[in-house]
C-alpha cells in the first residue's frame, strides 16, 4: 500500500461536474483512500490482465508525443468525481466522454492520463506507459498520471477499484516503468472551482497541494468563522520559488522559521503561492491563521512567497491566487461581498510589498 495518496478531485485544471462535490464526503474519501493504500513494500502481485486497451474502449490514436523516460521516480493518483459508471460499455463511453472534454474544453493532446481505473474494477489505458500525460502542472514530464473514476459523487472507489489500482502500480513497478524507490511526495486535493456562468468554458484552477507537503508540528484548532469577509493578500519577504522542489522546500522553511523562531503553533497563512502557479495549503480553509490579529478568524490569509517590493510576482502566481479566490467564492468559503486588502492596510508592515500592492489594488473587491 502507499505512504502517500494525490487526489485531484477535479481540479479545475480538469473541471468535469457543475456542481460542487461535498466537502465533507470530498474529506472522507481522501482519507478514506489514505488508509486503504499504506506502504509500497505491502504491495502484492496482482493481475492486471483486465487492461482495457485504448482499442477497446473506442480512442482514436495517442494525440500527444512527449515521451517519458522510465523508470519514472513520482506517481500522481488523481480522483475524478461525476462520470458515474459500473461496468466497462459505460465506463468506456465515460472515457471517450472525458478525452473529448480534455481535447475540446482543455486544450489538451489526449485523456490526461497515463492509466485509469474504472469502479468496475477494470484498469483502462490512457496515453499509456511512455507518452506524458497532461495531469499535474510541474510533474507531467517526471511521473506517472493515474486516476479514479465511476464512482458515485461523495463515495471512495469500489473494493473492486482500489485492487485494481494497487494491481497497476505493482505491475508499474515490475515492469520497470515506476521505480521500485518511486514517491508520492504531496497529498493534492483540489475544489470543483468553476467561472462565472456567463463565461463560454471553466477556468482552469492551479492545483491546490495540501498539508501533506508540510508535515511538521500539530495544527492549531481555533477555527475559521466561514464565509470568511475579507482576503488578506501578504508576502513573506525572504527569497522566492519557481520550481516545485524549490516552492515545497520554500513553503517547509517558512514553516519552520514561523514555528521555530516566532513561536507560532503552525504556519501562519491559509495558503502560499510560488511563482510556479501553484497554491500550497498552509492551515487550509477551516483554521485561522496568525498573521493578521484582529482579522484571524475573518479572513482568508494568501500568501505569496517571496519578496516584492520592486518586481512583482509573475503571471502564472497571480493568477493562482485569483482562481483560488473565485474558488473560495464558489465553494462558500469566502462571502461574495468580500473585501481584498492588503497586508500593510490591516497592521503595520511593508508586506505585500509595493509592487505587489499596486497589482492586486486593481482586483476585484479591493479596498484600501
Amino acid at each position: 500500500m502507499l505512504p502517500w495518496l494525490l487526489i485531484f478531485s477535479s481540479l479545475g485544471l480538469w473541471v468535469w461536474s457543475d456542481s460542487s462535490w461535498d466537502r465533507t464526503q470530498a474529506k472522507q474519501t481522501s482519507e478514506g483512500l489514505q488508509y486503504l493504500f499504506g506502504n509500497i513494500s505491502q504491495l502484492i502481485e496482482k493481475d492486471v490482465s483486465t487492461v482495457v486497451s485504448r482499442n477497446e474502449w473506442g480512442a482514436e490514436a495517442v494525440g500527444c508525443s512527449a515521451q517519458l523516460t522510465m523508470p519514472v521516480d513520482v506517481l500522481v493518483i488523481h480522483h475524478i468525481p461525476g462520470l458515474e459508471c459500473h461496468d466497462q460499455t459505460v465506463c468506456s463511453q465515460r472515457l471517450r466522454e472525458l478525452r473529448a472534454h480534455h481535447i475540446h474544453n482543455n486544450s489538451g493532446c489526449d485523456v490526461a492520463y497515463n492509466f485509469l481505473v474504472g469502479d468496475d474494477g477494470r484498469a483502462y489505458e490512457g496515453v499509456g506507459w511512455n507518452v506524458q500525460g497532461v495531469h499535474t502542472q510541474g510533474y507531467n514530464n517526471i511521473s506517472l498520471g493515474f486516476a479514479f473514476f465511476g464512482t458515485k459523487k461523495g463515495h471512495s472507489p469500489s473494493p473492486a477499484a482500489l485492487s485494481s489500482m494497487e494491481g497497476l502500480i505493482s505491475y508499474a513497478v515490475q515492469k520497470g516503468h515506476l521505480s521500485s524507490r518511486y514517491i508520492q511526495p504531496l497529498l493534492v486535493k483540489g475544489e470543483n472551482c468553476l467561472a462565472p456562468r456567463q463565461k463560454a468554458s471553466p477556468k482552469k484552477l492551479a492545483p491546490v497541494l495540501s498539508r501533506g507537503l508540510l508535515g511538521g508540528p500539530g495544527r492549531p484548532t481555533a477555527k475559521m468563522n466561514l464565509p470568511a469577509k475579507y482576503v488578506i493578500i501578504i508576502h513573506t519577504a525572504g527569497r522566492t520559488c519557481n520550481v516545485s522542489d524549490e516552492c515545497r522546500l520554500l513553503a517547509r522553511d517558512i514553516q519552520s522559521f514561523q514555528v521555530d523562531r516566532l513561536k507560532l503553533c503552525d504556519i501562519g497563512y491559509n495558503f502560499l503561492v510560488g511563482q510556479n502557479g501553484v497554491i500550497y495549503e498552509g492551515v487550509g480553509w477551516n483554521v485561522q491563521g496568525s498573521c493578521t490579529p484582529g482579522y484571524d478568524d475573518i479572513a482568508l490569509a494568501i500568501a505569496f512567497m517571496g519578496t516584492f517590493t520592486g518586481t512583482p510576482p509573475n503571471a502564472a502566481a497571480l493568477e493562482a491566487a485569483q482562481d483560488l479566490i473565485q474558488c473560495a467564492v464558489v465553494e462558500g468559503y469566502l462571502t461574495p461581498n468580500y473585501l481584498l486588502v492588503g497586508h500593510s492596510d490591516v497592521t503595520n508592515t511593508l508586506s505585500p510589498g509595493q509592487a505587489l500592492y499596486n497589482i492586486i489594488s486593481t482586483w476585484p473587491h479591493f479596498k484600501h
